[in-house]
């Protein structure tokens, strides 16, 4: 399918190209999107990254995103369906090459909304996590090659570990909701 996993080195311009497809999204769905976040690596200054903005959308209630899917389908996105997660919508852009915008579409304020606001913001305010993170992708990149599959389960418990100092930080209990 694709090659090589590649982890860039942070790009300033991230959030300038993420600005853009937002208010393009926003263009097109108006007030289907409740919510429009910048997420994953390019979301976090200073982590390099697969070069692929993570956008996620979110809606009062998932049912809405059939209305959602023709307008972003005009902007270049593909729906690939839940693609393997529930409770989620999963567009890609460019409909061939190398990807470079993803959308996440869920309700907004769903444990996938949640966990990864939490996994952002915890990463933004603790830069010691960012490089330790950044290290830990750099290495599964090299071991997993292609396997994408591979790599991102590698990451899990990094990922899961930050939640739940980002919980406690916070007060808050509970995983999933």
């Amino acid at each position: 399918m694709g090659g090589a996993i590649e982890i860039a080195e942070y790009d300033p311009a991230w959030p300038g190209a993420f600005e853009r497809e937002r208010a393009a999204i926003l263009g097109a769905l108006g007030d289907l999107a409740f919510a429009i976040e910048h997420v994953g690596s390019t979301s976090v200054p200073g982590l390099g990254a697969k070069p692929i903005i993570d956008i996620m959308i979110g809606l009062r209630e998932l049912a809405g995103h059939a209305r959602c899917v023709a307008p972003l389908q005009a902007l270049g996105y593909e729906h690939k369906g839940e693609f393997g997660i529930r409770g989620r919508h999963y567009f890609r852009k460019p409909v061939s090459g190398p990807r470079t915008h993803q959308i996440h579409m869920v309700e907004h304020r769903s444990s996938f909304w949640v966990r990864h606001l939490l996994f952002r913001d915890y990463l933004r305010a603790h830069p010691e996590e960012v490089h330790a993170y950044y290290e830990l992708k750099v290495g599964l990149a090299a071991r997993f090659g292609a396997d994408v599959e591979g790599y991102t389960e590698a990451k899990t418990e990094f990922i899961r570990s930050a939640e739940a100092k980002a919980r406690a930080a916070l007060g808050v209990t509970g995983g999933e909701r």
